[in-house]
């Protein structure tokens, strides 16, 4: 297959690295013609994703100079530069949503904003334990990949799948979308309890209720609850918030040593995307009536607006009620 790839930050590198390792051919586009020319000098992305040499299978160009049709094409950006990405996909085209946040100006998800800007594209989620340098180095993993049309879904799995990536089929499009958004602010409070030095317990009792929260929250968007128990679900968890390679378990590990937010990001020199889902997140709980106490507490920590004791004592003392309930 020719796939074009839109994303050239270590995400979007990654899945291109599958790809060619699949046998396809990848156009990954970069930014600007500069960011563009460095990576096809150096054949590698030595700025988010060193050490991973690019086959001749993969050619970089700018936004704007995309060559010929593709098979498919993966969107791979930051949360908030998708509107203006979907803006350039050509109607009737089938689209990876490979992006994990909810778009801040309508509070939907990806696929909302790419069926605003392009009403004909077909949307497929591509979602799992997919940590970007593992990805590239072909640790094994899997990934479940979801459209409303099976056809477009399988396609994209069979380009995806292959040694190291086990690629399942869903069709809950919608539920792996919210499930990939919200485990990244779940994982940002993980990095906080590790940081601060709380035991295996501890975390363990916090990405448990996180999951229970972001459930709730997923279903009255529209999610299928079983899917946040998946791959795009669980599994995505687990891993964003147990591992060094995640940015936005980095990014609470950095908070819980005094850092600010913004300093936090800064520091990582790429997009945490759980810090602005957070704030949407919260809108949504309002607009759907669900209660999140451990995301509303968790706001109030990276604002400033209360301290890691007092998170912890509302947390510990709030009134406990049936484990499987709505609270």
């Amino acid at each position: 297959m020719r796939v074009r790839v839109i994303g050239a930050g270590s995400w979007g590198t990654a899945l291109s690295l599958v790809l060619v390792r699949n046998g396809h051919m990848v156009e990954l586009v970069a930014h600007d013609e500069l960011t563009a020319a460095q990576l096809n000098q150096d054949r590698e992305n030595r700025q988010y994703l060193p050490g991973f040499r690019f086959t001749e299978t993969i050619q970089v160009v700018s936004m704007g100079n995309q060559s010929g049709p593709s098979n498919f094409t993966v969107i791979a950006v930051p949360t908030e530069a998708v509107r203006e990405v979907a803006g350039m996909i050509t109607e009737g085209s089938i689209v990876c949503l490979a992006s994990k946040g909810l778009d801040p100006q309508t509070g939907g998800v990806i696929s909302d904003v790419l069926k605003e800007v392009c009403p004909s594209a077909i949307p497929v989620a591509l979602s799992g334990p997919n940590l970007a340098v593992e990805l590239a180095k072909g640790v094994p993993t899997a990934a479940v990949c979801a459209s409303p049309d099976e056809t477009a879904a399988e396609l994209v799995r069979k380009a995806f799948n292959g040694k190291g990536y086990r690629v399942y089929l869903g069709d809950d499009l919608r539920g792996v979308e919210l499930a990939g958004a919200l485990k990244n602010v779940v994982a940002i409070g993980a990095g906080i309890c590790d940081g601060l030095g709380f035991g295996d317990n501890t975390k363990g009792a916090f990405v448990c209720r996180g999951l229970a929260e972001i459930t709730r929250l997923g279903v009255a968007m529209g999610a299928k609850m079983e899917t946040f128990l998946g791959l795009a679900g669980v599994g995505d968890l687990f891993a964003t918030c147990n591992s060094r390679l995640s940015r936005n378990y980095r990014v609470g590990v950095a908070i819980s040593q005094g850092q600010t937010v913004q300093e936090a990001v800064a520091s990582l020199g790429q997009v945490a995307e759980g810090v602005p889902t957070l704030q949407v997140a919260l809108r949504m709980a309002v607009e759907t009536g669900v209660e999140v106490p451990v995301m509303t507490t968790l706001n109030d920590v990276l604002n400033g607006m209360i301290d890691f004791n007092e998170a912890i004592t509302r947390l510990m003392e709030r009134n406990t009620r049936f484990e499987l309930g709505d609270n």
